[in-house]
């Protein structure tokens, strides 16, 4: 059976994650730094694309990388209109939406854009993989209570349908076979409900959701609002609070997850309320999404950065634990996970979708 090489691209804020795979295995991998006061001189995220183009084929070449070995090339997928979940290819209706009217200003957005410059120049196809804009939710899941302000799924698909096919291939099972709920816990917290391959909900990060972090999640509304016209803050303000600022962040000062568990340890109180909180608040989610699935869970699936944490995981587990059996996968491979999906339309396990 043939063995395809890939190059895969994750533009982040500040760098972007390049590494090359032979089929599921990773043989090189590089964390591109970029000029921050380069980055400074583009007035959006979407002109960065060339720059960064550029600092990742001289990567590419100092590594001893020939590009035209490579049989593919799948980027990150940005903020784009709402999608089923699956590899796409990159079109110009996707490079269009990004350049011209992306949802977001995100690093992401990036990723389709740098593949598809790769493999216009070495004739290759390119890929995005599961983006955060997967939106697989049932009628039923879109309406908030308010008309106007639907539901929007804007999630870490990527780790967690990635994950999610791992438990289901451990248990002997595809993923289209299996209900799941997987939780995500980084700088944002996803939980999402997974039926039968599709994800049928999840909660925002940045607007319904555990506190995370630096994410407040889920607010109280009408104290928000008085917030919002108390004439104390500015629109970015408030917005920054909420997603920047929030969570345990605003609580101890830290975001990092290891000093606010020291303090803990070392007898904050406040500190240890502010984690049990956070882990209360992931377990009243994923019940939440239990019930999406009316009960009929096969696993529960803890994944992400925090996921390392054994303090989270256990607080999790001892209030979730009698609804399905829980699998942890610490940390996010996001690179091997934008790697499979084009690998599983390279073998022909899948078609790729057409973004429209």
């Amino acid at each position: 059976m043939k063995t395809y090489k890939i190059l895969v691209i994750n533009p982040g804020s500040s760098s972007t994650k390049v590494a090359v795979f032979e089929d599921e295995n990773q043989v090189f991998s590089q964390n591109v730094e970029h000029d921050g006061d380069e980055l400074l001189k583009f007035p959006r995220v979407a002109d960065q694309y060339e720059f960064r183009y550029r600092n990742i084929m001289e990567s590419l070449e100092r590594a001893g990388i020939d590009p035209s070995t490579i049989d593919a090339v799948v980027g990150r997928g940005g903020v784009l209109k709402p999608i089923q979940g699956g590899t796409y290819l990159v079109n110009d209706a996707m490079l269009s939406d990004l350049m011209e009217r992306p949802r977001h200003e995100h690093a992401s957005n990036l990723g389709a854009m740098i593949a598809h410059e790769f493999a216009t120049t070495y004739s290759v196809p390119a890929y995005i993989v599961d983006p955060v804009a997967v939106d697989e939710f049932e009628d039923v899941a879109r309406l908030s209570g308010l008309p106007g302000l639907e539901r929007q799924s804007l999630s870490h698909a990527l780790n967690m349908r990635a994950v999610a096919r791992r438990v289901a291939a451990a248990m002997g099972r595809r993923y289209d076979e299996v209900n799941l709920v997987v939780a995500h816990l980084g700088s944002g917290i996803s939980v999402s409900a997974h039926r039968k391959g599709r994800m049928v909900d999840t909660c925002n990060p940045n607007e319904e959701a555990p506190f995370s972090v630096e994410r407040a999640g889920t607010v109280p509304t009408t104290q928000l609002v008085d917030l919002c016209f108390s004439g104390r803050y500015t629109k970015k303000e408030i917005k920054d609070m909420l997603t920047k600022r929030g969570g345990m962040y605003a609580y101890l000062g830290t975001k990092d997850l290891r000093q606010a568990e020291a303090m803990a340890s070392q007898g904050d109180s406040k500190a240890a309320l502010v984690i049990d909180a956070m882990c209360y608040q992931v377990a009243k989610e994923i019940g939440a999404m239990s019930t999406v699935l009316k009960g009929e869970v096969d696993r529960i699936i803890i994944t992400g950065g925090m996921a390392h944490s054994r303090r989270v995981v256990s607080e999790i587990i001892a209030r979730v634990g009698f609804i399905a059996p829980v699998e942890v996968v610490p940390g996010e491979e996001e690179m091997l996970a934008l790697a499979e999906g084009a690998l599983r339309v390279l073998r022909g396990e899948e078609a790729p979708r057409i973004y429209a």
